[in-house]
């Protein structure tokens, strides 16, 4: 076990640093934790201050490193804003697709990723999380006209039945690879990218690209 994971420390092209945002109990931890651990738990509590966590993945020929952040939502915790920003690579936006105030303030959030960011060109990710709840206040066609409006992509997910979760981490993690000055891009060795859109009958179907 111990070689294994000394080879894919020697083997890493790059690692990354990605943010998780948005409103308290929108399922940002959620996510995280189905993306990394691939688990649910419905009784999750709320973040306290940040919480962290580290993720391997291969994208094409390449090994890269994800030091994912996921933040508190509450007012209290915004004192940690300044170093939760700084260096990161990609950030997926959270909204709760049932709670429509946590869609509304989606426009707080980007004002604040754009005070703090200190990387030019930072790949930003909108996900609008719990559809497998009835009762939606926020239909699919106005969380993309936002993506689009900001310059964003954007999936639906939903971290409770696995939809979507891995693409959302997965096209960020492609477009930073895509993204000259986000990281050292030479570094890689030739990588080709598709575009998971374009994929007949992919995983990604629903992703919508918009960058």
């Amino acid at each position: 076990m111990g070689t294994l994971a000394q080879t894919m420390d020697e083997e890493v092209v790059a690692t990354l640093k990605m943010l998780l945002i948005g409103e308290s109990g929108v399922g940002k931890s959620s996510l995280l934790l189905r993306f990394t651990d691939g688990t649910f738990d419905s009784e999750i509590g709320s973040t306290i201050g940040v919480d962290f966590k580290v993720k391997a993945m291969k994208i094409e020929a390449n090994n890269v490193k994800l030091a994912i952040w996921d933040t508190a939502g509450q007012e209290r915790f915004r004192t940690l804003t300044p170093s939760y920003y700084r260096g990161a690579q990609g950030v997926i936006l959270v909204y709760d697709v049932t709670r429509r105030e946590t869609f509304a303030r989606l426009e707080n959030w980007l004002n604040e990723l754009d005070t703090y960011s200190t990387k030019h060109g930072v790949v930003k990710m909108l996900v609008g999380n719990k559809i497998d709840k009835q009762n939606h206040e926020v239909d699919r066609n106005e969380g993309l006209r936002f993506a689009r409006k900001h310059s964003m992509l954007f999936i639906e997910a939903s971290a409770k039945t696995c939809d979507g979760v891995e693409c959302a981490f997965e096209e960020v993690v492609e477009k930073i690879i895509q993204t000259p000055g986000l990281w050292q891009a030479e570094n890689l060795k030739g990588v080709i990218l598709s575009d998971a859109a374009t994929s007949p009958g992919g995983a990604c179907s629903g992703y919508c690209s918009l960058l």
